[in-house]
């Protein structure tokens, strides 16, 4: 009998029934490549145990634990998750009766995309830059694809940061009337396309001016120089002209009064002496007017030119009108730093218009006066010829 199972066609029996009873772990390991499912939150969410069509009993784990989140097991296996949230997030693995492994997936939920928030940001005629903000949080990972293009041309790639959340167009169309933007944002669980019309010419912002500096001028207690450099973003080209607005006032002050210039320095000549001033700056594109103002520049504290004791300037010699700090502010265009004239041909000017005005009213008023004595001058001259009239029809003899 030893002889007879040590035959070579007896152990060949004996490895194929032993091989035929056993279950294949080729079959096992083929189903242990673990992946990810994703699943939408508040829904239910099938988990298949592998692609074993074996019908054996298997229990399900949840990162190494038995505890489960609300669910149900069919007979095939496959674990349904009823209205899950983020708690049912993590690795879920199937085993059969033995403990075997038979299938691992990590599940992760979140939400399909939803329409994007945008706004698009115009420093300057050669660059666009369009920023969003979701609109859902998805908590999954989502890619972004964003083009841009003007009326009747071709879609054109806008280059997208995604950590950041925006995206960039170089050197724009901006003679076209209107812009169409183009992002869709796509992850595991859909995709969504949001677009946006909108007029570089309206969005156009330039930055706020920079390297801003207001120094007081020695020997004038009421003026100040104000001197700026064009953004760094702004292309210093005469075909791209900024005009600037100078806005200061005293400290303490709620009105500002306002200067407009082209370039700079821009002298300051109505500073209340004494007094320290808060100055800013802010620059906007000169040629077109739909354009907006940008930012106000940082606010800047300055004192005028104080005198001293043992010195005199040449505006104390000139009449002096204090203001009180509750005047309405004052606009008027900037003039040249090296101006001479003096500060009182402003109200000289304004004397003048004084008085052009009292003689207009006051010839008006002579106008009417005479008017009205012409007027009542003829209906005396008609009553006395009426009461003459009367008179003679009666000394007439009947």
């Amino acid at each position: 009998m030893p002889g007879l199972l040590s035959s070579p066609v007896c152990l060949t029996v004996i490895c194929f029934l032993s091989w035929s009873l056993r279950p294949s772990r080729a079959q096992i390991r083929t189903d242990e490549v673990s992946g990810v499912q994703y699943g939408r939150l508040e829904s239910n969410v099938t988990l298949a145990c592998g692609k074993s069509q074996i019908r054996i009993p298997v229990a399900w784990h949840l990162n190494h634990s038995s505890v489960l989140p609300w669910h149900k097991v069919t007979s095939d296996g496959t674990l349904v998750l009823l209205h899950v949230d983020h708690s049912a997030q993590g690795n879920y693995s199937c085993y059969d009766n033995r403990g075997l492994l038979l299938h691992s997936v990590k599940l992760r939920l979140g939400h399909p995309p939803g329409l994007l928030s945008i706004s698009c940001k115009v420093p300057n005629h050669t660059h666009v830059r369009c920023s969003w903000v979701d609109s859902v949080k998805t908590f999954l990972p989502a890619k972004y694809n964003a083009s841009f293009r003007g009326t009747g041309q071709e879609w054109r790639p806008c280059v997208v940061d995604v950590a950041r959340k925006h995206c960039d167009v170089d050197h724009p169309a901006f003679w076209q009337t209107i812009h169409i933007l183009r992002i869709s944002e796509t992850n595991a669980l859909g995709s969504e396309t949001t677009s946006v019309r909108f007029r570089l010419h309206d969005l156009l912002k330039p930055d706020p001016p920079e390297s801003v500096l207001v120094n007081e001028l020695e020997g004038y207690p009421k003026r100040l120089i104000v001197s700026w450099n064009f953004p760094s973003s702004w292309p210093l080209h005469d075909a791209f002209p900024l005009m600037f607005q100078i806005r200061y006032r005293p400290q303490g002050s709620i009105y500002w009064s306002e200067v407009y210039a082209e370039e700079s320095p821009v002298m300051i000549f109505d500073a209340l002496a004494g007094y320290p001033h808060e100055v800013q700056l802010r620059a906007r594109d000169e040629v077109n007017s739909d354009s907006q103002w940008s930012e106000w520049s940082p606010l800047l504290l300055v004192r005028p030119w104080e005198v001293s004791s043992t010195s005199e300037s040449p505006e104390l010699l000139l009449p002096d009108y204090i203001f009180p700090f509750n005047t309405k502010p004052e606009t008027s265009t900037a003039k040249p730093p090296h101006s001479d004239h003096p500060e009182d041909e402003g109200n000289l000017g304004l004397a003048i218009l004084l008085v052009l005005f009292s003689v207009v009213i006051l010839t008006t008023i002579l106008s009417l006066i005479f008017v009205v004595w012409m007027r009542q001058r003829r209906r005396d001259h008609v009553t006395k010829q009426e009461l003459t009239s009367m008179v003679k029809m009666k000394s007439m003899p009947i």
